[in-house]
């Protein structure tokens, strides 16, 4: 039986791969291990049935056997230690690999994702206009020193890795997007992923859900 995975039924992402489901199909393409995948409505998230599965009533969710996981970072994780690919062979490396995978969601991510909440829900509050800049600050706080770190290397610690898979997922939001514009390293970083193989074959998986829910 394939592991199996949930995704939006209709994604609000129109057919970008910016759902959380995008690094997790994108980890199995890396890695060459076929997936299934429940597609569930918004209303079907919030019910008990994928509340057992996902607390928060989200997507991703992951199912294989008696293991069931949540949260895409750990799912990535799962999968990259169970399948080559994704972790270097050396334990030091792997180590650092792992480091960076916590450091996109931990430490790059926070800003950002709070920055895209504040513009699609907070408009209509008096603070919205002095808030904007200060999140923008924040995000702008983090991408020198990744900048930096990288530098001329193609990847953040020699080989692809899950490290660089959450890390591109989180810059490829919006709001970091629109930042990368000063920093040429990072968007060749971004474009680079972006052009891999499996990349290509996620988020042509992804779109094609969103173009089947297009066509009604």
């Amino acid at each position: 039986m394939l592991p199996t995975i949930t995704a939006f039924e209709a994604s609000p992402d129109r057919g970008r791969g910016l759902a959380r489901d995008m690094p997790v199909r994108w980890a199995f393409e890396e890695v060459g291990v076929p997936y299934d995948v429940r597609l569930v409505s918004f209303e079907a998230m919030k019910q008990p049935p994928h509340i057992a599965l996902q607390p928060f009533g989200q997507i991703p969710t992951y199912e294989a056997g008696d293991l069931a996981l949540f949260e895409s970072g750990a799912i990535v994780l799962h999968i990259a230690e169970r399948h080559p690919g994704l972790l270097p062979a050396d334990a030091d490396a792997r180590s650092r690999a792992i480091a960076w995978m916590f450091s996109a969601v931990a430490t790059v991510e926070p800003p950002i994702v709070e920055r895209e909440q504040a513009i699609l829900t907070e408009r209509d509050k008096p603070w919205h206009g002095e808030r904007l800049p200060m999140l923008g600050a924040r995000i702008a706080k983090r991408l020198p020193a990744l900048a930096a770190r990288l530098g001329e290397s193609d990847w953040l610690d020699g080989d692809f890795s899950a490290g660089d898979l959450m890390m591109v997922s989180t810059l490829r939001r919006p709001a970091a997007a629109e930042a990368l514009n000063g920093f040429g390293n990072l968007a060749a970083y971004v474009a680079r992923a972006e052009a891999r193989p499996a990349f290509q074959r996620a988020f042509a998986a992804q779109r094609a859900v969103f173009e089947a829910a297009q066509r009604g």
